[in-house]
């Protein structure tokens, strides 16, 4: 479980960004490929202590293995009777 606030705020990105990226059409290894130049940038640029890139790390890649995350939610159908 994520702590630090500027961790959880690269998660919250990061997620709504794979989620947008798989509505766009994007698969698995696409999203895979994000996640690992994403924390590449993390860790060049120091942002946050290695020990919570990678605890970032964890998390994000059991967001992309959920396969609930990326189901589309089913519209209810309409009823004929009021």
């Amino acid at each position: 479980m994520l702590q630090d606030t500027q961790t959880i705020r690269h998660y919250q990105k990061l997620t709504d960004a794979l989620v947008e990226m798989w509505n766009k059409g994007y698969r698995f290894g696409d999203l895979r490929l994000y996640l690992d130049g994403y924390l590449a940038a993390l860790r060049h640029t120091n942002a946050i202590e290695p020990y919570l890139i990678h605890r970032l790390e964890e998390e994000a890649a059991r967001y992309i293995y959920d396969p609930s995350n990326f189901e589309m939610p089913m519209p209810q159908p309409k009823s004929d009777y009021y």
